[in-house]
């Protein structure tokens, strides 16, 4: 049988031999060698010389350990602390990003939950040392301290990690796969409308004036028309808004990035590039912002308050109106007008149907009259239309 070869970066027997003698026959001069497996997998011979045989077999050992570390360079190791293969992976997230195929939000939040619980909890390990049991209680140990989300979070960054480290070959299996998926009591779930809560809301943003200054009556009817979320809302350009086949495409999204502000960006996923069709009430208010010339050269300035635009409400009835409640209300009309579930989700946004049905399908309410008819204060003349963009008047409401 052949005998094995080294693994690679690492070397076999260290023979010394002398090379230079004075003229007594005194050795001046050793030379050390030995076998060692580069990283392309050629096995190649590495001398090293001193004074004496121990300073040669010293001087050869400091050149392989040098020549290993340089094979390895820009690899992972079961030896690496964790904290290392985090940066790996945060800069190989960021690179994604700057790509456009991640989100800046999500790498602020996982940034965030790096530094607060991820590195604080293992960063200091080696790779090797991150077992399953070890994991999971990290795990468990930051839900109980900071909640369900942050911890699906962390476990989602640190299976990240370990799949790299994977890919890397510094271990073999990923510790995160048999770690307990995170469980908790579902959010309170949204509900829609009904026509006399919409009329309500509506007429409280027009007579609000916060919520005038803020551009929210328009907004919110957009929302409430289309079922798309706010990011996605303010992101619409008039190129992207068609009046005469009353279409609008939704292709970008608003985000907040730390330390540059708000930018507009593309959808996160394919599913968030869809085009919709605008009901009527919700085209009128269209042509009557764009014959006003609202524009601004820029994207939308603000990212709008819409969760508390409510707020002061006239009493409990509207407390309870969030955005999702918006693209609830879509979803049931649309449901109650026989679409499917693939369709819905599909008009959402959602690459997963059951996304939608968990969250936007579970309970039906009656048809919202409001929704198929332009309300009697946006029937206007159609005015002509010139170029703007929908909402990028929306400016920050004083606080």
């Amino acid at each position: 049988m052949p005998r094995p070869p080294l693994p690679i970066g690492t070397w076999g027997r260290i023979r010394t031999q002398v090379v230079k003698t004075d003229e007594n026959g005194k050795a001046l001069s050793h030379r050390a060698q030995a076998k060692y497996r580069d990283h392309d997998g050629q096995t190649r011979l590495v001398s090293a010389f001193g004074k004496t045989k121990t300073a040669a077999e010293n001087n050869l050992l400091n050149k392989l350990k040098d020549r290993a570390e340089t094979s390895r360079a820009g690899e992972l190791t079961a030896m690496h602390r964790i904290r290392q293969a985090v940066e790996l992976w945060e800069a190989k997230f960021a690179e994604l990003v700057a790509e456009g195929r991640r989100s800046p939000s999500s790498l602020d939040t996982y940034r965030r939950s790096i530094r607060n619980h991820v590195l604080p909890a293992l960063g200091e390990l080696r790779i090797g040392e991150a077992s399953t049991p070890r994991i999971d209680s990290v795990i468990s140990e930051i839900q109980k301290r900071a909640g369900a989300p942050t911890a699906r979070t962390c476990r989602s960054i640190i299976s990240g990690v370990m799949g790299l480290a994977v890919r890397y070959g510094a271990i073999t299996i990923n510790p995160v796969r048999e770690v307990d998926r995170i469980e908790h009591n579902a959010r309170k779930l949204p509900r829609a409308l009904p026509a006399d809560e919409v009329q309500l809301l509506r007429k409280h943003l027009r007579t609000n004036e916060r919520a005038a200054r803020a551009d929210l009556p328009d907004l919110v009817t957009f929302m409430l028309g289309t079922g798309v979320r706010i990011g996605e809302a303010l992101a619409v350009l008039w190129s992207e808004a068609n009046l005469d086949t009353s279409k609008v495409k939704i292709s970008h999204t608003i985000v907040r990035v730390k330390r540059e502000g708000l930018l507009r960006k593309v959808t996160k996923s394919r599913a968030g590039q869809r085009e919709l069709g605008l009901p009527d009430w919700v085209l009128t208010m269209l042509r009557v912002r764009f014959a006003a010339g609202i524009r601004l050269d820029e994207a939308a300035t603000l990212l709008a308050q819409v969760d508390k635009a409510a707020e002061p409400a006239p009493s409990d009835t509207l407390a309870w109106i969030t955005s999702h409640a918006f693209r609830k209300t879509t979803a049931t009309v649309l449901d109650n007008n026989g679409q499917s579930a693939r369709q819905i989700a599909d008009h959402l946004g959602h690459a997963r149907v059951s996304m939608t049905q968990d969250t936007y399908l579970v309970r039906k309410s009656p048809n919202p009259s409001w929704h198929r008819s332009p309300p009697t204060s946006l029937r206007r003349p159609r005015p002509p239309l010139k170029a703007a963009l929908p909402f990028s008047s929306c400016q920050r409401p004083d606080r």
